[in-house]
């Protein structure tokens, strides 16, 4: 049986945690507050993709209520990587798709930013329906953002933006990510394809064989953020049916610690299916360069 190469989080000290890194053709939930240091590590493991596959990976930005999650000014400022973002009203070309000019997008941020609600429970059947509206309209340009760049050699795609809610199951934002993960991240490349290019697709046939990657090589780092501040909250709280926590491979909780009168931050590997891992709490810092264990 064919042994996949771990894939590299980038972030020095944590692939010791993780038995030497993350496992490709899996998904890997990272859980914490906002402001714990998710979207560096998420710009750390795009960036890692660099040195180990000759490419670096991409960013899918789902927040909707206009928060900077700051990718790029991160992405620039600690690898000094100018990220190409893909505009979320204009639909991939299909002639030229394949060409060695057409560009590469490094980032996109798919919803407009209009402070709206995610929970079905929090809005109308109106409003819950204009969502629906919204996102069949941006299919065709999520498709092409993680398609382009998956048969330009990326193999690794962070997922960000995603906000607290009660019930995954009742989250616009969760419904679109299981669409992607299911019907993008881990479908055969040529179907993919046909997905994109519809009744264009048999003149797209040719080159779309040419350009055919596996799935199983690609790495999935969704970024979900929680209600829960602490780290020893996050650890205690349950995980219903159906939670993407419950169905991913690898679980990293990131949350405050406490220590007397002084707060610091803490990382806990929940789970990582497949191989030993570490049950210790480890302490991490933050810097210009992004995340580090400091143990």
């Amino acid at each position: 049986m064919h042994v996949r190469q771990r894939q590299s989080t980038g972030v020095p000290g944590l692939d010791e945690l993780l038995g030497g890194g993350l496992l490709p053709g899996t998904l890997t939930v990272v859980a914490g507050a906002t402001g714990i240091g998710k979207t560096q590590l998420g710009v750390q493991f795009a960036q890692a993709g660099l040195a180990q596959e000759g490419e670096r990976g991409i960013v899918f930005d789902m927040a909707s209520r206009g928060d900077a999650q700051n990718h790029a000014a991160y992405a620039l400022r600690m690898f000094n990587w100018p990220l190409e973002a893909a505009d979320p009203a204009k639909p991939p070309p299909f002639d030229g798709f394949f060409a060695a000019e057409c560009p590469r997008f490094d980032y996109l941020h798919v919803f407009d930013d209009r402070g709206q609600r995610v929970t079905r429970r929090d809005m109308g059947v109106e409003a819950w329906h204009d969502w629906q509206a919204e996102i069949a309209t941006k299919l065709a340009v999520t498709i092409g953002f993680f398609y382009g760049a998956f048969v330009r050699g990326a193999r690794r795609a962070v997922v960000d933006g995603v906000e607290p809610v009660e019930r995954p199951s009742e989250s616009i934002q969760f419904e679109l990510f299981e669409y992607i993960y299911h019907q993008i991240l881990r479908k055969e490349s040529e179907w993919v394809a046909r997905d994109l290019f519809r009744e264009h697709y048999r003149s797209q046939a040719a080159a779309a064989a040419a350009a055919i990657y596996d799935a199983r090589s690609i790495g999935c780092l969704l970024l979900v953020t929680t209600r829960e501040i602490m780290l020893d909250e996050l650890i205690e709280r349950r995980l219903d049916e159906g939670d993407v926590l419950s169905n991913a491979n690898t679980v990293i909780y990131m949350g405050k610690t406490r220590s007397g009168r002084t707060l610091g931050r803490g990382l806990y590997v929940a789970k990582h299916r497949g191989s030993a891992s570490s049950d210790e709490i480890v302490p991490y810092a933050i810097n210009d360069a992004g995340l580090s264990i400091t143990v």
